[in-house]
């Protein structure tokens, strides 16, 4: 059995069933085939930087095996220069954590693929905005460097949310559950995101996708 493992924030985990909130990660196993299956170690708050000092990349490379998948979609909370224990600069210490995800998942035998963070509900003069664009720009840098596979939510997200339109995508984020929150899935969006992902992994050749994405 093939494991994908997800390191990721609050947009990526898994939530009570009965909340109102979701996370792509808990919805990813619907879109693939029964011969690989999806750990989600994504929690919220966390950036590349705060997962490592936790323990929680060296939790997954204890476990994770010759064969498997590495996730990493990270970026949200990396930006928030009001909370250092979180920050980290796009072109330095972004970059310099998220390799220890590639080089970590590398020396196991495993293969590492990155996801550039998915977009929130930022939505100006008719067009929805990104938000993260150095760290969009940085991590591909990388993946680029390290020869490391990568989705480009960020990209596949604002595609998706223009072809849909606002009243389509309010309903995607918690803010359409009378909550002031344009960063966070309601279970609705958050299984159309991880339908996103698995498109992206189609798109990239990866076997266990189903065929009906």
């Amino acid at each position: 059995m093939t494991t994908i493992y997800l390191a990721g924030d609050s947009t990526v985990q898994n939530y009570q069933a009965n909340s109102p909130q979701g996370g792509w990660g808990e919805f990813l196993q619907s879109y693939l085939s029964e011969d690989v299956q999806v750990v989600n170690r994504a929690i919220g708050g966390r950036s590349s930087k705060t997962f490592v000092e936790e323990g929680r990349l060296a939790a997954i490379l204890e476990v994770i095996k010759k064969g498997d998948w590495l996730f990493v979609q990270m970026g949200h909370n990396d930006s928030s220069k009001d909370k250092p224990e979180r920050y980290t600069d796009p072109y330095t210490t972004y970059k310099q954590y998220l390799r220890m995800y590639i080089e970590g998942a590398r020396q196991k035998e495993a293969t590492p693929l990155l996801i550039t963070p998915v977009a929130r509900l930022h939505y100006e003069n008719g067009v929805f905005l990104n938000d993260f664009p150095d760290y969009c720009i940085a991590m591909k840098q990388l993946a680029e460097e390290e020869h490391v596979l990568l989705i480009d939510l960020m990209n596949k997200s604002l595609q998706h949310f223009a072809e849909k339109g606002y009243s389509d995508i309010f309903k995607y984020f918690m803010i359409s559950e009378n909550v002031n929150d344009y960063t966070h899935f309601t279970k609705k969006g958050a299984r159309e995101i991880a339908k996103l992902v698995s498109s992206g992994m189609q798109e990239l050749g990866l076997p266990f996708v189903k065929e009906t994405v």
